[in-house]
């Protein structure tokens, strides 16, 4: 016995010294002054650092069907080039489905910037100008003539100039191999592009030089005509000017793309979301703050309720917790905001497979067994109970991760690694400190605990029908609420338009916001106040997020408010967000009844399934009657939600079979109703400890996190209910009583 113990020590040892050394330091450290003196091991959601999340469509209608074939991996090349000169460090630039393109830019601030230098198609082309002046003529009378086009050239002072140029390119920037930034030595130092052709460019453009001397030649960039130079003799050296009314940066931008390479067809970013630095680090000091408090909570709660076991088991909790971050740095996996409510759910849902193996350990000791009898006994008969719950939360996980984008996947990545960290902790380190305490103190006869019900007997079954009507009632009225607010149930992830958060030094006038919305054509835009007043959140359909900060600059002081995140979501993009999340619920569902299905009978499943439509119902209601909004993170919450109930229901599930095999002789309901009352002091302790790290989240979280958690609080009461007066009478009524007895 001792030399398997003396080996799972070292295992467990190990593991934990691997955790510690693989996640330290988890975050960034800095020196007082604010400079970074050790980088973190854990890699930061844009939502935690602030950056850009772009999703841009590569428009391939002009295309041929030849062409359009590689375009979208052509155009992530040259994005990839772009992004890298740009000096992104450790961007995310990858194809999604067959003409998206994922795009996440840590760090960066500057997004308009960054958009255009995405966004611009970069197409480089030198045409020969048309001096006849009846031409112009008739071409800015509307006059189609073959083999040219008009086109309009901005000069310094701002007007503009039509010109005529022939249609077909004497040199285009395919045969460009450099372009560079230089300085006039007129001007005042006037930035502009210095261009540089391979051997055969510069001899086409030596040709058209020494064979077209006097006449002009229009340099067009992305079919706008940047300028328009007279030759004036032959220029053999392949070098060429792109100028014009330029900023030194706008210079520099021009020449990126155009040594970046052109784009094979024009990109349209069809959702941003972008997040300041400054809501990032308010992010992680919220979401630490919140473990941190959540954390202590269950700490303290297990030690006072379990004494020895509890901090045995706080000691499997803190284990938990540094292999989650070690394994988050090994794998490279990203931390976003959801995750860290996946890891404070974690926290709360691992405490479950500690309370029943201790619970367990409780009633076997009831029974007249020695301790180390009851302690065999008791994380035997848990063993199967806690592997069917935490597989059904892991089936949710990973359908999470499949169907969810960004942060959402951030919060199934730390939840999967969570469940299988728990099961291990749980299992295997609890049991090993146990049976080390107790092999080393043979005169130690118990484990003392507190205990909130004494052998409860409360007639559970019997009140069923008022339950199922109170439900009904409660789902009657919350539909009919979300039925009412029709699309105000959705966010922008889900109905497309924008949302821009901004924070203020001062409170901030609503009527002033107002008003420049309604200049702007979105008067009837939703604006949210919050955060003493000095915070607002504007809502609205249209794409003007310009328009909204431009107005906003122009009304208030300059540095008197900066920009917390903005996002931008098509509505095309809303309705496959949509989809996706109506298939993740349903085939968690169908995963989940599959699974019941076979660990235990079809019509567990179904009332199983039946509890977990009645959680969604009541949660969705109360998302109608409290004004809020379905986002993604709402969406993971639910999804949450349905691996958490169905937790619950397992437990008892799980209890009223064994009690069939030893109550043979006892009815449909007094096995059901005792097998309720034998795990109401797990449900409830259960249910505890996780709103302790939900309320902490809810309360602590800030607000972009706050509906996340609300749902969670809503889904872990209204589960816990649904356990004991829905899932298991069920399995009275349902489907007769007469296939139920038998």
């Amino acid at each position: 016995m001792w030399k398997k113990l003396k080996w799972q020590s070292v295992l467990v040892v190990l593991i934990a010294a691997l955790a510690i050394w693989l996640s330290y330091p988890p975050l960034d450290i800095h020196d007082n002054e604010g400079n970074l003196t050790k980088e973190g091991t854990i890699n930061l959601g844009l939502d935690l650092q602030g950056g850009m999340h772009l999703i841009l469509e590569v428009d391939t209608s002009k295309l041929s069907s030849e062409e359009a074939k590689d375009a979208p991996e052509r155009a992530l090349e040259v994005i990839r080039n772009r992004i890298d000169q740009f000096g992104v460090m450790e961007p995310v630039i990858q194809l999604q489905g067959k003409n998206r393109l994922l795009i996440q830019l840590p760090g960066v601030s500057d997004r308009e910037r960054a958009k255009e230098i995405i966004e611009r198609t970069a197409h480089l082309e030198f045409k020969l100008v048309s001096e006849d002046p009846e031409l112009l003529k008739k071409a800015v009378a509307g006059e189609v003539l073959e083999g040219y086009e008009l086109k309009n050239m901005k000069s310094r002072d701002g007007k503009t100039e039509p010109l005529v140029v022939e249609s077909a390119s004497v040199l285009t920037g395919d045969m460009l191999v450099n372009a560079t930034t230089e300085f006039s030595q007129q001007g005042f130092g006037q930035p502009y592009v210095s261009l540089e052709f391979n051997a055969k460019g510069a001899d086409i453009f030596a040709l058209v030089t020494s064979s077209n001397i006097g006449k002009r030649l229009a340099v067009v960039l992305d079919d706008e005509i940047s300028t328009a130079p007279v030759i004036r003799e032959r220029i053999p050296s392949g070098r060429a000017q792109i100028t014009g009314n330029f900023s030194l940066q706008e210079a520099k931008d021009i020449a990126l793309v155009l040594r970046a390479g052109a784009l094979p067809a024009p990109v349209v970013i069809i959702e941003e979301r972008s997040v300041g630095p400054a809501l990032g680090k308010d992010s992680v000091r919220k979401g630490i703050n919140a473990i941190v408090i959540g954390g202590i909570c269950v700490l303290a709660f297990m030690a006072m309720y379990y004494l020895l076991a509890g901090v045995i088991a706080d000691f499997a909790l803190v284990l938990n917790i540094l292999i989650i971050t070690g394994a988050l740095a090994y794998f490279g996996g990203t931390l976003t905001l959801p995750g860290i409510a996946g890891l404070l759910l974690t926290i709360g849902m691992a405490v479950d497979a500690n309370v029943l193996i201790f619970e367990r350990i409780r009633e076997e000791s009831r029974l007249g067994k020695s301790l180390r009898a009851a302690i065999h006994a008791g994380y035997d008969k848990a063993f199967w109970t806690i592997l069917d719950a935490n597989v059904t939360t892991l089936i949710t996980a990973l359908i999470l991760f499949q169907f969810g984008t960004g942060p959402i996947r951030g919060f199934a990545t730390t939840l999967s690694i969570g469940i299988l960290a728990s099961m291990f902790t749980a299992l295997v380190v609890t049991r090993l400190i146990l049976d080390i305490i107790t092999l080393t103190n043979p005169k130690m006869k118990s484990l003392p605990m507190m205990m909130f019900f004494s052998q409860p007997n409360i007639p559970f079954v019997k009140i069923r029908k008022i339950a199922y009507g109170v439900s009904i009632i409660v789902i009657i009225v919350g539909m009919f609420l979300f039925v009412q607010r029709n699309e105000k149930n959705y966010g922008i992830d889900f109905t497309g338009g924008t949302l821009q958060q901004f924070k203020f030094t001062e409170v901030v006038p609503i009527q002033k916001v107002r008003k420049i919305l309604s200049d702007i054509g979105l008067g009837e835009s939703a604006i949210q106040q919050f955060g003493q007043g000095k915070e607002i959140i504007i809502r609205s359909l249209s794409g003007k997020t310009d328009e909204i900060t431009s107005g906003l600059n122009k009304e208030f002081s300059e540095g008197s408010f900066e920009i917390m995140r903005i996002e931008e979501v098509g509505p095309t993009v809303g309705m496959d967000l949509r989809r996706a999340a109506i298939k993740a619920l349903i085939f968690a569902m169908i995963g989940i009844c599959i699974y019941i299905s076979i660990r235990f009978e079809f019509r567990f499943a179904v009332t199983a399934i039946i509890a977990l439509l009645h959680d969604i119902l009541v949660s969705l209601g109360m998302i109608a009657l409290t004004g809020r909004e379905i986002s993604l993170p709402v969406i993971a919450a639910l999804l949450t939600i349905v691996g958490y109930s169905i937790n619950d229901t397992i437990v008892l599930f799980d209890r009223i079979r064994e009690d069939r095999k030893f109550m043979r002789k006892s009815s449909p309901e007094e096995i059901i109703n005792t097998s309720i009352n034998q795990t109401l002091s797990r449900t409830v302790l259960t249910s505890l400890t996780t709103l302790f790290v939900v309320i902490a989240l809810f309360i602590f979280g800030g607000k972009v996190i706050n509906d996340f958690a609300f749902v969670l609080l809503v889904g872990i009461v209204v589960g816990t209910y649904s356990s004991i007066f829905i899932a298991s009478p069920l399995l009275i009524d349902w489907p007769g009583r007469k296939v139920a007895k038998r």
